[in-house]
């Protein structure tokens, strides 16, 4: 997700003056530092877990954040991010004053790294990252809540999602979005669009009652 692409890195390699450092940097700016991480620490916290239901560890960039963040304008109260990863979201959304903010993890790697970069922004005592399976996650009483989720898990995570989330609640979707749900409004392009949707809308959807739902209407609900 850096700014760095792999074609300017390999152009540097070819002309023999990146030294150490420099290879270090090349391997973080084109993914390979993500994937060795992935799979020689991360993956192994997921071996109980269904192929179709890992999630490879991926870090939302800047732009991602604030997409994610500006859907959540004028929003307040509790948020819950699902699948939290390194907290970077749970982390941003307490600064924008959301409160209790919570990162749902399954793997006990990324609950640490979450709980260290909370502390080293001073806020360790003020968010929470919690260890748990996302399926078991109750979440009847959650207004905000925020997902960065492969594509196979989220086709199976929107049943939950509607059986559960009462009708005020907006469900913010980075990198990929519900398939089967119309959003109310996106933010960014490409792989650092976001997507946010109002349950309520999805339901009345859902029933047929709100074929034409404006974007006025969305937006009248997402700031409810």
């Amino acid at each position: 997700m850096d700014d760095d692409t792999p074609n300017e890195a390999f152009t540097e390699l070819k002309t023999g003056s990146v030294g150490g450092w420099g290879l270090v940097q090349i391997a973080a700016g084109t993914g390979l530092t993500v994937y060795a991480m992935w799979v020689g620490v991360l993956q192994p916290g997921f071996r109980k877990v269904p192929l179709k239901l890992q999630v490879p560890y991926i870090p939302a960039s800047k732009t991602q954040v604030d997409n994610v963040m500006k859907l959540l304008r004028g929003r307040q109260g509790s948020l819950v991010d699902l699948g939290s990863g390194d907290g970077r979201i749970v982390l941003e959304a307490h600064r924008r004053g959301f409160t209790p903010t919570i990162g749902y993890e399954l793997n006990p790697w990324l609950v640490r790294m979450a709980c260290f970069h909370a502390w080293r922004a001073g806020h360790h005592e003020k968010v929470s990252y919690r260890r748990e399976d996302l399926w078991k996650v109750d979440l009847s009483e959650c207004k905000n809540v925020t997902v960065f989720l492969a594509p196979s898990v989220l086709s199976l995570l929107q049943q939950k999602l509607q059986d559960e989330l009462p009708d005020d609640a907006i469900v913010v979707a980075g990198r990929f979005p519900l398939r089967d749900w119309k959003p109310c409004r996106v933010e960014g392009h490409g792989v650092d669009r976001a997507w946010a949707y109002s349950m309520q809308a999805q339901r009345q959807n859902t029933v047929g009652k709100n074929d034409n739902l404006t974007e006025t209407d969305c937006n009248n609900k997402l700031t409810s």
